[in-house]
């Protein structure tokens, strides 16, 4: 969600980088288009002056100015504040430290992802926490409300509170604490009901299941793609009920990031989760340094390697590794690659998480394969389903007419049968480049000796 801000902040950087010395006025250029950069993605006025100070602080001094790489030093100042800004190190976990059934209260606007990330919850605790997690839907103003929080609590595994007509808010919460207790349930997840915009009732509603059932956690959820909305709406709630901790969601969404920036220095409370899709399993713990390394272009390799331990098929993994290591990768292996690539999310969430991402992707858009995702992983999928135990094996035998066959069979088009070949001998060329080269020649001569042609970026480096 962070890649026009991302794109913009790696042009500025880009340029105090290529400079051997920096001039204060320089720095001061820098910090007027890091701004611009801030408000135009939506971060709040007073967020942004208060960055820009604590950079300009830090910046402007001889520790920048007099070091061996002044520009490096800037962006390392401007990652420090920025992680200040998101909430410093590390994620902020849930508290759960409390007598059972610990009460969650989920609050916010209608559209939010409310009721659905009450689901992510409940599955998140059930299996990470081995929680017994009732879900208890208050809304008793949407229509159907109730009845897809309990569809979500089947999907998720966990239990959900009878519905009983004609039941107030604040009747519903009392009777999901007191089945809680009864029934020993270690959570009980409370989803309340939320308006189009803020208002007194709304306010009124949940000041009062607040006082009736006393939360562990206030949790808000606010919607990424809102922009200044959501943190004017993070304000009034926390105002008015004393929020504990902020979930942003449709974080995989087409934003400009700026709530997120804003959150912490607006309102105070910590945003302790992000979801990203219609999942269950898409809920995250928000690491602030993780989400600045991301916005930099640094990456976030542990966040993706974490998700690929979560993800990946260990033993499957290894059984491929030794394939690969000695030559006989075949399409059998590489539609056991795609299988696993695509449990990890979409393409490009992971390749957000990569380090420059940005220029990833304009090396994407330039080669005409920018729309990349988990559609065409699944075409790919169905196109060597398509095909015989033989052809997996031995590719070479693939010639026209078994081109029109596999095609036809996998609804696909020879053109694009051909261009999985094609992606699939590269990667073969690859992994016997690697095999000759071995671990000493791979440091000698780096990524530069396995790229093909055309994959190169300047100064001979891979993008």
């Amino acid at each position: 969600m962070f890649e026009t801000l991302s794109n913009k902040l790696s042009g500025v950087f880009d340029g105090l980088r290529q400079r051997g010395a920096l001039k204060e006025n320089d720095v001061v250029e820098a910090l007027r288009e890091v701004r611009l950069a801030l408000l135009d993605a939506d971060v709040a006025l007073p967020v942004v002056k208060d960055f820009i100070a604590k950079v300009r602080e830090r910046a402007v001094g001889a520790e920048v100015l007099d070091s061996v790489s002044p520009g490096q030093q800037v962006v390392k100042i401007v990652n420090d504040v920025m992680v200040e800004a998101l909430g410093g190190e590390g994620a902020v976990p849930l508290n759960l430290n409390a007598a059972a059934p610990i009460p969650i209260l989920m609050v916010g606007l209608q559209g939010s992802g409310k009721t659905t990330t009450s689901g992510k919850l409940g599955l998140r605790l059930s299996q990470r926490l081995r929680k017994k997690v009732l879900l208890a839907s208050l809304d008793v103003q949407r229509p159907a409300a109730q009845l897809q929080l309990q569809q979500l609590a089947e999907r998720a595994g966990v239990a959900s509170l009878p519905i009983i007509a004609g039941q107030t808010p604040l009747e519903i919460a009392r009777r999901a604490m007191d089945v809680g207790r009864r029934e020993v349930f270690d959570v009980v997840i409370l989803d309340t009901a939320g308006r189009l915009s803020i208002n007194q009732e709304l306010m009124d509603e949940v000041r009062k299941i607040r006082e009736a059932t006393s939360p562990a956690e206030t949790l808000l959820v606010v919607d990424a793609m809102t922009g200044q909305d959501a943190v004017n709406t993070a304000k009034a709630f926390h105002e008015a009920v004393g929020v504990t901790g902020i979930v942003m969601t449709r974080m995989d969404g087409d934003a400009r990031g700026g709530a997120a920036l804003s959150m912490r220095a607006i309102t105070g409370a910590p945003i302790k989760l992000t979801g990203s899709g219609e999942k269950l399993d898409a809920l995250e713990d928000f690491h602030p340094e993780r989400v600045a390394g991301r916005i930099l272009g640094m990456g976030d390799v542990v966040g993706l390697v974490e998700k690929a331990a979560e993800t990946l098929d260990q033993q499957e993994a290894e059984k491929l590794a030794r394939k690969m290591a000695k030559g006989q990768f075949d399409l059998e292996d590489y539609a056991a690659q795609l299988r696993q690539i695509t449990k990890m999310g979409s393409i490009s969430s992971i390749i957000g998480m990569l380090p420059g991402a940005g220029k990833i992707q304009q090396q994407l858009e330039a080669a005409g394969a920018a729309n990349i995702d988990n559609t065409m992983l699944k075409r790919q999928a169905a196109i060597i389903g398509s095909m015989t135990k033989k052809e997996r094996k031995l590719p070479d035998i693939i010639k026209a007419s078994r081109k029109k066959r596999i095609a036809a069979g996998s609804g696909t088009s020879v053109q694009e049968v051909n261009k999985l070949l094609k992606q699939f001998e590269d990667m073969s060329t690859m992994m016997k480049r690697m095999n000759k080269l071995g671990q000493k020649g791979l440091m000698r001569q780096g990524l530069s000796a396995l790229m093909p042609k055309g994959m190169m970026g300047g100064g001979g480096r891979p993008f």
